[in-house]
């Protein structure tokens, strides 16, 4: 098995969406462009957050209208997809960044995942915004602001690109 894979149609990589757990969505002018698969998990930390990703946000031109999104599949717990990262510019539109949560949502079906969980720290997503998406808010706490997804074999309809 290569180190890192590349796929661009979901339906036609569907084998290597399921053998592969550690990816990345990338997503341009409301549209997927690729999933690339890594050997290994990304782990977001607070340098990452505040420093890396605040610069990469505003280094980005105002017309970059793209997203990444890391996903990771924990290997003692198969049955969840978690999202670690997720790095968009100032000219990333809405459309952009559901187009990734859309294919996150066709990899989880494809995978037949149970759930998908998110630790937020970027408090300019809105609790609203992620229940339009299907997201929950999930084992609440102090410092963190946990949301799943579940799916438990019922799955959206793919979007229509």
């Amino acid at each position: 098995m290569p180190l890192f894979e590349t796929v661009i149609d979901l339906a036609a990589g569907a084998d290597v969406i399921r053998r592969r757990r550690y990816g990345v969505i990338e997503t341009a002018a409301g549209r997927l462009t690729a999933v690339r698969f890594r050997p290994f998990p990304k782990w977001a930390n607070l340098l990452d957050v505040f420093w890396f990703g605040r610069w990469q946000h505003q280094s980005r031109r105002a017309g970059s209208d793209r997203c990444r999104l890391y996903f990771n599949q924990p290997r003692r717990f198969s049955n969840f997809l978690a999202v670690s990262y997720m790095v968009s510019g100032r000219g990333t539109r809405l459309e952009t960044v559901y187009a990734a949560l859309a294919a996150l949502d066709e990899i989880a079906r494809i995978k037949r995942t149970d759930a998908l969980l998110a630790d937020l720290i970027n408090s300019r997503v809105s609790p609203r915004l992620l229940a339009r998406q299907g997201w929950q808010p999930h084992k609440p706490s102090r410092w963190h602001r946990h949301y799943i997804k579940r799916f438990y074999g019922e799955y959206p309809p793919p979007r229509a690109s």
